[in-house]
């Protein structure tokens, strides 16, 4: 059979965040790359397979996915559902929460930093620097919650790993990369599951695909 395909570029935190999910799940896949310079993205057939002209796409046999955490829970069902605690009502419905926090929550308040520090000078426009530290704070309010919940139990959603936890990955490592990395200090258990983190393979093969390249 085919191997599923991941169209993106590994500059954005959305498909290096299916590649976290992809690799954990041990799945068969391909990276194909869109070249954004050539507005590859906008073209006919790119628009065939996520019609918002975005990336990620996603492509398995004849099923074509677009929405990085959509492809991430299709990743886990498909070949390791152990990642959405499948079978147990309570520890799925905690992944299901903690997934939600970290799209709603923590990647919400993130991106807005990344974004006017990192792509607003890329797009010829300047960091409004105002609204990062408005959403420092917002980030600073959410690790607090983060924070006592890692003090009671390993990871997010219980005692082992999920993918409410895998999805933080590359978002964070794209934080990592500015001068607001220091933000996570304050917060020791916070800390902890970050270094855990850090530590899978999966992480660690993001963290070189994303490293700008000579």
């Amino acid at each position: 059979m085919a191997p599923m395909k991941l169209y993106g570029a590994t500059m954005s935190w959305n498909v290096t965040r299916c590649v976290v999910a992809l690799e954990e799940a041990g799945a068969d896949y391909e990276l194909v790359p869109i070249d954004f310079g050539t507005r590859e993205h906008k073209s006919p057939e790119h628009l065939a397979r996520n019609p918002f002209g975005q990336v990620p796409a996603f492509q398995d046999g004849e099923l074509y996915l677009w929405e990085s955490r959509a492809i991430c829970k299709y990743a886990c069902r498909k070949n390791k559902p152990e990642l959405l605690k499948a079978g147990n009502l309570e520890e799925s419905a905690m992944v299901d929460v903690w997934l939600e926090v970290e799209a709603h929550q923590y990647s919400s308040a993130l991106h807005t930093i990344l974004f006017e520090y990192l792509i607003q000078p890329m797009l010829g426009g300047t960091c409004d620097h105002k609204l990062v530290e408005e959403n420092l704070e917002k980030l600073k309010k959410v690790l607090e919650v983060y924070e006592a919940r890692l003090s009671k139990c390993k990871y997010l959603a219980g005692d082992s790993i999920s993918l409410a936890d895998l999805n933080h990955a590359s978002i964070t490592l794209t934080l990592l990369a500015t001068p607001y990395a220091s933000v996570l200090d304050p917060y020791p258990h916070v800390k902890a599951w970050w270094d855990d983190l850090m530590a899978r393979s999966s992480v660690q093969k993001v963290a070189a695909l994303m490293k700008p390249s000579a």
